[in-house]
C-alpha cells in the first residue's frame, strides 16, 4: 500500500522560530558590558568554603558570541524553511483545472 510522505516542515518552522525568540531574549538580556564574573562559594574538603569563579567574563562573552552565530545560521535555515513553505502553497494554488473539472464549474 502507498502511503503519502509526510512533510514536517512547518513543525520544524515553528520549532525553530522558537529557539530563535528563546536566543533572542537571553542575548537581549545579557549585554556584555554588564557582565561580571559568576562566583559561586564551594565547600573545601576540611568543612569551609571558598569563592569559586564559575564563569569568568571571557567565557560568558564567548557563550555570547557562540549564540549569536547559531542565531544567525538558524535565521538562515528559517528563511529556507518559509521558502519551501510558500512554494508548496503556490504550486498548490496555481493548479490547472483539467477539462471535465472545467464542465462542472
Amino acid at each position: 500500500m502507498a502511503t503519502k510522505k509526510q512533510s514536517y516542515i512547518s513543525a520544524e518552522l515553528e520549532w525553530a522560530e522558537q529557539r530563535l525568540t528563546e536566543w533572542r531574549a537571553y542575548i537581549d538580556n545579557n549585554p556584555i558590558n554588564g557582565l561580571k564574573d559568576r562566583i559561586e562559594w564551594k565547600p573545601t574538603a576540611k568543612g569551609g568554603t571558598m569563592p569559586m569563579v564559575i564563569a569568568s567574563q571571557e567565557s560568558q562573552i564567548k557563550s555570547l558570541r557562540d549564540t549569536m552565530k547559531e542565531y544567525l545560521a538558524l535565521l538562515e535555515v528559517v528563511d529556507r524553511l518559509r521558502e519551501k513553505e510558500e512554494q508548496k502553497a503556490e504550486a498548490r494554488g496555481s493548479q490547472e483545472i483539467n477539462g471535465k473539472m472545467k464542465q462542472f464549474s
